[in-house]
């Protein structure tokens, strides 16, 4: 069901595909879009690092900035995606995991966008 977006809520919510067996993933709400933005490291020498990127998911973005960036405690940061602070602190933990790495042996960070963008004056379910 599609409902209408009346400026109040996120302007969209993301989740993970459907694939295999197990329960449904509830949906995250992003508030924030992120665009497709690629970090690359550069060395000494002042040239591109060409190693395999790490890329961070939208909702491991979502969560990084509501608690960090924003300063919401994560209890606060979990019911505003929609998630359980357990759900939070797995995100947030997998996204510090993917920075430090990326940091340690100099990878490009990549920033995914939201796999399906909402339609103009629409609120869905992704």
């Amino acid at each position: 069901m599609v409902k209408k977006y009346m400026g109040y809520g996120p302007p969209w919510r993301w989740h993970w595909g459907r694939g295999g067996r197990g329960r449904r993933p509830k949906p995250r709400h992003i508030w924030f879009t992120p665009r497709s933005i690629a970090f690359i490291p550069f060395n000494e020498l002042g040239e591109p690092v060409s190693n395999e990127p790490i890329y961070l998911m939208p909702d491991e973005v979502e969560a990084l900035r509501l608690v960090y960036f924003e300063g919401f405690t994560q209890e606060e940061a979990a019911n505003k995606m929609n998630i359980s602070r357990g759900t939070l602190w797995r995100i947030l933990a997998n996204g510090r995991k993917k920075l430090v790495q990326a940091i340690v042996e100099v990878k490009p960070i990549i920033l995914l966008p939201p796999t399906k963008p909402p339609s103009v004056g629409q609120h869905e379910t992704l």
